[in-house]
């Protein structure tokens, strides 16, 4: 290596500590290193102990289209039970570059509460995206060239259900038509979503080894044939070869916070548009290695922590201990009517208006199963008077709460918190339905116990795809809402803590590998756009190669 290319090197590795001394901190012994810094989890390590640690859900409010600082607080939390002398291990979702590139910016955290290296992870980390992108893509590439030849099985071409997708936020993309021009492949209707929409990015969330992964795949329903028999991705000579593409893919990283503490970022599915968790594999990472699994359900409690207690508890089969139910001053003034150009503006009485949604998340919470731990993340922005106005509320609302400044403190900053969670002991959760109900019956229990509505409006769409899951059997499923994530409604719009409202269930996705059922609700799409002032923009590469801009 060059003088200037190992000066380069050493300036962005010299504050981590080597990913194997990280790993040795836990009690890992055999890592796949992916350079000095990122590391993938073999299967071998995985199931080598047995499970011990008490499981610590972090999730939210719903939140402005900026974040509120939940993988901050999962980050901070993890840190400062380390300093209480307790091991502990935080898993993460992986960034997806739509959000990085969009409105909400990086996922790793911010100020000193971080997981390293935050800009390869923010970016193309281990290659897993990339993974899940090309695999999803080869099943679709093979569909069409299937038609192009006229080969078995013969789908109906306005019945196929497997698009492309992108990691990328490209709206341009939603409606294509493939195959124009000379020899273009099969002519036919398309649909892009984002890569975190995959189905395949839910089932690398929730397969345990090779052999529940190749199964998984093989179960994906593809489309239809013209005599409207079902058509599966076994059913093509290519599920062999996604497999070997997922290969790595499946095994969790191992990365480390802003502290040097042990941290496991795998899988990346949004919980507006899918089940919104880290994989059970980086989660039996956690519950083997460490005395606190600290892990971070996506966006409100309406979501993240509606899926991790209905679908990844059970799938994983553990328990839960206890709840971190992030709020911050800005998204509750969001929450009480201010625009999101006046929010780092005072206005206590706009945060009084709002607070109404924090305590309908902490009705969530509770139905779950849990008594949560409101967590109060400080902005720099936040007045004194607001914060000392919110604690007021949070004390009315009788529950335990605390402070987070773990963005200017790091582990520090984290510890009161952490001391309300030690003594938690593991709990069976509260499921809202019942496996064995039928779909209806189960999407009705989410809507009106968890989201609070008075009922659902089914529409035409739906009505014929819930006769289609009839049909084929597919009620035992679960669950996996998509809706907007800033509204307990299925309007983006209806902010706060809204009543007397419906849900509207547009259609339903059948997702047979990960063996979901996807209700499409409101107008949510499955592959987002961007904001007027994309957030890529802001980065770029300085002339000796460090990356800046990402947040």
């Amino acid at each position: 290596m060059c003088g200037k290319s190992l000066k380069y090197y050493l300036s962005f590795t010299t504050f981590m500590k080597p990913i194997n001394e990280i790993a040795r901190d836990i009690g890992i012994e055999n890592i796949i290193p992916f350079g000095a810094n990122k590391a993938k989890i073999p299967f071998s390590e995985i199931w080598k102990k047995e499970r011990k640690a008490k499981v610590i859900l972090v999730t939210a409010i719903n939140p402005t289209p900026y974040g509120e600082g939940k993988t901050t607080t999962s980050i901070g939390t993890s840190m400062a039970l380390w300093k209480l002398g307790k091991r502990s291990i935080v898993t993460l979702r992986e960034p997806s570059l739509g959000p990085v590139f969009g409105i909400k910016g990086g996922g790793t955290g911010g100020g000193k509460a971080t997981v390293e290296p935050s800009d390869e992870i923010n970016l193309h980390f281990t290659g897993d995206f990339h993974a899940i992108q090309v695999a999803h893509n080869l099943l679709s590439t093979i569909i069409n060239n299937a038609m192009y030849h006229n080969l078995e099985p013969c789908l109906n071409r306005k019945k196929i259900l497997w698009g492309k997708v992108l990691d990328l936020n490209a709206r341009e993309l939603r409606s294509v038509v493939e195959g124009l021009g000379h020899n273009g492949g099969a002519t036919v209707e398309n649909h892009f979503e984002i890569t975190s929409a995959s189905e395949i990015s839910a089932i690398i969330a929730i397969a345990k080894s090779y052999t529940d992964l190749k199964e998984r795949l093989s179960n994906i329903l593809v489309g239809f044939r013209n005599d409207k028999s079902p058509v599966f991705a076994k059913d093509f000579n290519v599920v062999g070869a996604m497999a070997a593409v997922l290969r790595d893919a499946l095994l969790p990283n191992l990365v480390q916070t802003s502290e040097g503490t042990p941290a496991v970022i795998h899988g990346g599915p949004f919980a507006n548009i899918a089940h919104g968790h880290n994989s059970i594999l980086a989660d039996e990472v956690g519950m083997r290695y460490s005395d606190y699994l600290v892990t971070e359900a996506g966006f409100g409690s309406d979501l993240g922590a509606e899926k991790f207690v209905n679908i990844v508890s059970r799938l994983g089969d553990f328990e839960i201990s206890g709840a971190v139910l992030v709020a911050t001053v800005k998204a509750l003034k969001y929450h009480g009517g201010v625009k999101k150009k006046h929010l780092n503006e005072e206005n206590v009485e706009a945060m009084e208006k709002g607070a109404g949604n924090l305590q309908r998340h902490i009705e969530i919470v509770r139905k779950l199963g849990f008594e949560p731990v409101v967590a109060i993340n400080h902005f720099p922005q936040d007045s004194e008077k607001e914060l000392a106005r919110l604690q007021e509320l949070v004390e009315d609302m009788h529950v335990k709460f605390a402070v987070s400044e773990v963005f200017a403190q790091g582990g520090e900053g984290g510890i009161d918190i952490a001391k309300k969670l030690i003594d938690i002991e593991p709990r069976k959760p509260n499921y809202t339905y019942k496996l064995d109900a039928p779909v209806r019956e189960k999407v009705e229990a989410i809507a009106t116990e968890i989201y609070g509505a008075d009922g659902v409006v089914w529409e035409s769409q739906a009505k014929k795809d819930l006769k289609l899951i009839d049909k084929m059997g597919f009620n035992d499923f679960y669950i996996c809402m998509a809706k907007t994530q800033y509204s307990l409604s299925d309007n983006p719009k209806l902010l706060g803590s809204p009543e007397g409202f419906v849900v509207h269930v547009r259609s339903l996705k059948i997702s047979s590998g990960a063996r979901f059922i996807v209700p499409m609700l409101g107008d949510i799409s499955t592959m987002p756009g961007l904001p007027s002032k994309p957030a890529a923009e802001n980065i770029d590469l300085t002339d000796d190669g460090q990356i800046v801009g990402l947040r």
